[in-house]
């Protein structure tokens, strides 16, 4: 069987401590595991002969790559003007540049991929058609994420510095306001018997949204919260390991990968109440949305053992449902229709 040729186009890679690159990593990944009969990648350089693009970033290179080439190309939308409004700081003429550019890279592919089906409301909007927007959710790798035994977790928790007596929330994503990252501290305060670990860092630097108040609340934590910077991804299964908990009260996602490695571990997961949650994750989450009901459910998990097992239960449903089985072929077919286009659709 002849192989269908993939060109990816990507930058996500470049940036440490964000979901863009993990989601392309897992992609990639999982075409080389699991197609490596069906497909061969081709990775930035001479993608010219490709039977199919796939842009993953919205760099000058992809915009260039997609716009001149005679093969059919898809494009991943990870956010959305709104949402890079609202997560990095730049002057309002840079913003509506930028805003601009992102619409017009997303339009010269053929077809959008997204990660949350609420994102097609907003593309809509944005004057793309229908039948041209896809949604294939996240997904990430059960030989990387998943859970280790009791005896594993204890050696994880003395590592760390944990006893195995403490009850421990986590969270992993930016250190930016737009994150929850305040609110996580915040949390914390109200529950000194608990303690709360956020692997991040400021991946985009100064550009980040609340950048000058989260700067000045790292340098006073209260004793019970650890931020150790941005971890490597391979050591994040094991800080999910050993906490009770993945408490991330983000104010506005699309499909966070860390959501998905959490549930991969079967760690409870509680989040904030906020739309595009609500179709990917049916339920099967803790919802808040204050600091006080972050506090309070908290205190429940620790203290109701019938509770925990129950959203200990709805996590391991979250990443049942999403396996890399099941997601690689929706990709498979999803990269045939592509190439029996055989050119642009514009």
């Amino acid at each position: 069987m002849t192989k269908l040729k993939l060109g990816m186009l990507s930058k996500a890679d470049t940036v440490e401590g964000q979901g863009v690159g993990s989601a392309y990593k897992e992609l990639m990944r999982l075409l080389a595991t699991y197609g490596k009969d069906d497909f061969s990648l081709v990775v930035n350089k001479k993608v010219g002969d490709c039977d199919v693009l796939h842009a993953h970033t919205v760099n000058f290179g992809s915009f260039f790559k997609m716009k001149f080439s005679h093969k059919p190309s898809v494009i991943s939308v990870h956010f959305t003007p709104d949402m890079a409004d609202n997560s990095i700081n730049l002057p309002k003429l840079f913003v509506k540049v930028f805003d601009w550019y992102l619409l017009r890279v997303y339009k010269t592919a053929d077809v959008v991929h997204v990660v949350n089906p609420d994102l097609k409301k907003e593309l809509l909007r944005y004057g793309f058609k229908p039948e041209n927007i896809y949604y294939i959710p996240n997904f990430v790798a059960k030989s990387q994420f998943y859970p280790k035994s009791a005896a594993e977790k204890a050696e994880l928790r003395k590592k760390y510095g944990y006893k195995d007596s403490d009850f421990i929330a986590f969270a992993c994503g930016q250190t930016r306001a737009g994150k929850g990252v305040q609110d996580f501290v915040a949390t914390a305060k109200l529950v000194p018997e608990i303690k709360f670990i956020w692997a991040g860092g400021f991946s985009f630097g100064p550009l980040a949204d609340g950048y000058g108040d989260t700067k000045d609340m790292l340098k006073n934590l209260p004793e019970n919260v650890k931020f150790p910077g941005i971890v490597p991804r391979d050591e994040i299964n094991d800080l999910l390991n050993l906490c009770d908990v993945f408490f991330f009260p983000s104010y506005q996602e699309l499909f966070p990968m860390s959501i998905l490695e959490a549930a991969s571990t079967h760690t409870p997961l509680l989040l904030r109440d906020i739309p595009e949650y609500r179709d990917i994750l049916t339920g099967r989450y803790m919802m808040k949305t204050n600091n006080e009901d972050f506090a309070a459910a908290l205190r429940a998990l620790k203290n109701d053992s019938a509770l925990y097992e129950e959203w200990k239960q709805k996590a391991a449903d979250v990443a049942q449902q999403y396996s890399e089985e099941r997601i690689y072929q929706i990709w498979k077919q999803f990269y045939a229709d592509r190439a029996s286009t055989g050119r642009k659709q514009k």
